[in-house]
């Protein structure tokens, strides 16, 4: 697999080697040796998540108070998302900044981001399927949201699926009245770098 760190500290994308013949795909979506290897870092587990999206379905952006934070390794499995991760941790030389990456069923990359880190996703056609490895249970008490559509973000959200068909976002009610970036920052819920 090959691993690159992202421009956001603490972000990386894996692009997993595939292996094709008349039966399918085989492919390693997650490796120990080669992600501990790479990023320095290990992955402990203690949830797996599967979330299944229709085309406009944006999710995020979520974050968990750090400590104790939570990391999260994701894919596609089917369809495709773009994975966004935004730096939320107040001191960091790329606070405020954000990356993306086209998580799908044809290339299988996956995307990991560190503690402190915000996440979204938008799905980009109707039934994609992403999964998600958790470093913490989730635990609603250390659960925050961040607005997707912040001017202070700027974020260049895709305008059309996967066909090349007009995106309707939906966002949960939760999604739908999350702070801004300066809220957040102002009432001090931001993680620390």
């Amino acid at each position: 697999m090959d691993i690159r760190e992202l421009k956001i500290s603490g972000a990386w994308e894996i692009t997993p080697r595939q292996f094709g013949d008349n039966r399918g795909v085989f492919l390693e979506w997650f490796k120990s040796s080669a992600f501990t290897a790479a990023t320095g870092r290990n992955l402990e587990l203690a949830q797996a998540n599967c979330s299944v999206s229709a085309a406009g379905s944006l999710r995020g952006i979520h974050f968990t108070d750090a400590p104790p934070g939570q990391a999260k390794y994701v894919t596609c499995v089917k369809g495709a998302f773009l994975d966004v991760i935004v730096d939320l941790r107040v001191g960091s030389p790329t606070f405020g900044e954000w990356d993306s990456v086209l998580i799908d069923d044809i290339d299988r990359k996956a995307v990991y981001l560190s503690e402190g880190l915000g996440h979204a996703i938008l799905s980009l056609e109707d039934g994609s399927t992403v999964m998600y490895l958790c470093s913490i249970e989730y635990s609603p008490q250390f659960d925050r949201d961040l607005d997707p559509f912040d001017p202070e973000l700027n974020i260049a959200w895709p305008t059309t699926d996967r066909a090349g068909h007009p995106l309707a976002y939906e966002l949960s009610a939760k999604d739908s009245a999350a702070p801004s970036l300066e809220a957040l920052r102002t009432q001090g819920l931001l993680p620390r770098f």
